[in-house]
């Protein structure tokens, strides 16, 4: 007697659950009613493996030696720059071997002569015998009465920025020992830390002419690592950097001190080594220069590779790695 009471009941029970689970109902009119939940429940829930592509992957790439020896680097370098130009332009020649004086045909030279056509005062640099016009640049460059002015390198470019070959000296000594004592600092960090041979030692396989040459057109095209390969340097970055460290920089601490006399009386095997005063000048011109081609260039390859992303690695040591691109 109870019977269709109870049926009943059930029935209400199953259709509120179908209802409210989206299920079609057989007896509604209308079947289709569930898609667009199931359509709206499927956009709403992600796939797990979407989102992990997607998550920035964040490293630590640079230790704290590395980054406060860098940036302290970054400031001698300057200081060493600005005051070695100033030293220069009290003798603008560079000459080969022991002696190097004016009527002696230099290796390079930068100096100003008067235009005998219009009587104009022009900058002259002179490579070689060959004589190249660098009026503005080098040899003539605006004074502060704004009239030309004989000067191999112009006043914004030197420190001290007025003709004073004895303050250039100490501000290029003081960043001198100041740069040599930071770089002893970066060296044996670098060596006890095993920076240089996790880091900077390119592997076997980088080696082969196959990985260099594509290494190389990848920097042509400016193509920057991603993914795994962005974890590291690539081999082109960790033979630039071992130049730098283990060849330029020695180079030009060392034919530095050759040109000092005191340390040439007490080490006379400078002379030897370098060919000569001159000749350890001429070459600490020439290592200078390629350190500045190569902060030209580092500068430049930070700029294609993400400015921010490499500031905040050499500052905070946090390094993004940039994601692979999709295909």
């Amino acid at each position: 007697m109870h019977e269709p009471s109870t049926t009943a009941q059930k029935d209400d029970v199953i259709r509120h659950d179908v209802i409210n689970s989206g299920v079609a109902n057989p007896d509604c009119a209308k079947p289709d009613i569930a898609k667009p939940d199931v359509a709206k429940s499927a956009v709403a829930t992600p796939d797990v493996k979407s989102l992990a592509f997607i998550a920035p992957i964040i490293i630590k790439r640079h230790s704290i030696t590395v980054r406060l020896t860098h940036w302290f680097n970054v400031l001698c370098f300057v200081l060493l720059l600005m005051s070695g130009l100033a030293i220069f332009n009290a003798h603008p020649a560079l000459y080969w071997g022991h002696y190097g004086y004016r009527g002696i045909p230099p290796l390079m030279g930068i100096g100003a002569m008067i235009e005998p056509t219009n009587r104009e005062l022009i900058g002259i640099t002179q490579i070689a015998g060959h004589n190249f016009e660098t009026t503005g640049v080098l040899g003539v460059s605006q004074g502060s009465d704004g009239q030309p002015t004989r000067r191999a390198f112009p006043a914004w470019a030197t420190l001290p920025s007025s003709a004073g070959l004895a303050l250039g000296r100490d501000w290029h000594f003081l960043a001198a020992w100041l740069f040599a004592f930071n770089g002893a600092i970066y060296l044996v960090a670098g060596l006890l830390g095993g920076h240089f041979r996790r880091d900077l030692l390119p592997t076997a396989r980088q080696l082969r002419p196959r990985h260099l040459a594509t290494d190389l057109w990848n920097h042509i095209r400016l193509r920057m690592p991603r993914g795994e390969a962005d974890r590291h340097y690539n081999v082109l970055q960790k033979i630039v950097y071992l130049t730098v460290v283990f060849l330029l920089l020695p180079a030009m601490i060392l034919s530095g001190l050759t040109m000092s006399p005191a340390v040439t009386a007490a080490a006379p095997f400078l002379f030897d080594l370098f060919s000569g005063r001159q000749s350890a000048r001429t070459i600490h011109f020439i290592t200078a220069n390629l350190l500045v081609l190569f902060v030209f260039v580092h500068v430049f390859q930070v700029l294609v590779a993400g400015a921010i992303n490499q500031m905040r690695a050499m500052i905070t040591g946090r390094y993004r790695i940039r994601a692979e691109r999709k295909t």
